[in-house]
């Protein structure tokens, strides 16, 4: 790769196919839906205020990092702060501080909403993003993250009448 600089800027919904790519090659799989529901969502600040979606694009626009996140108090008990809930580089530009920029732009902009704590969520075995975080100072919060798998129900299947429905048996 070149070494032209990358422009950050405000996610636009042309960037759709961008993201999608590079998210796809982070997840291993597309998502287009899904993120084009969060570019609806936060493309201009999707009308809400602490919402932020940047792109780093190169000269021909290409996306070659993106960052998302939001200002929120949630309903642990959490304080009002900046949650960082998607960022990704391309591999082209990897170890040249894109992720480091993006970080701090965002994190800026979280700071001009009068948030003072930066959250994020990362798999315990994804090292490299860890190693990121790790770096721009973040450490362990304190709350712990609980999950619990769920059964499908049986499909229901509407029965005559008064919009009732009944569970289908296998």
């Amino acid at each position: 790769m070149n070494e032209r600089p990358l422009h950050l800027r405000a996610a636009r919904r042309t960037d759709l196919e961008g993201i999608v790519a590079l998210d796809a090659i982070r997840a291993g799989r597309p998502k287009p839906d899904y993120w084009a529901r969060i570019l609806r969502a936060f493309s201009a600040g999707g009308g809400r205020e602490g919402r932020v979606a940047l792109v780093a694009v190169n000269d021909e626009r290409r996306v070659m990092g993106f960052v998302f996140g939001e200002v929120r108090a949630w309903e642990f008990g959490s304080e009002r702060c900046g949650w960082i809930f998607a960022i990704a580089v391309h591999p082209a530009c990897e170890r040249r501080g894109l992720a480091t920029r993006l970080c701090a732009e965002v994190t800026r902009r979280f700071a001009r909403e009068g948030v003072t704590l930066v959250r994020t969520m990362v798999r315990r075995n994804h090292i490299p993003l860890l190693s990121l975080f790790r770096s721009l100072g973040f450490v362990a919060g304190p709350f712990s993250e609980l999950e619990r798998r769920v059964e499908a129900p049986p499909e229901a299947v509407p029965v005559a009448g008064a919009g009732a429905h009944r569970e289908r048996s296998a």
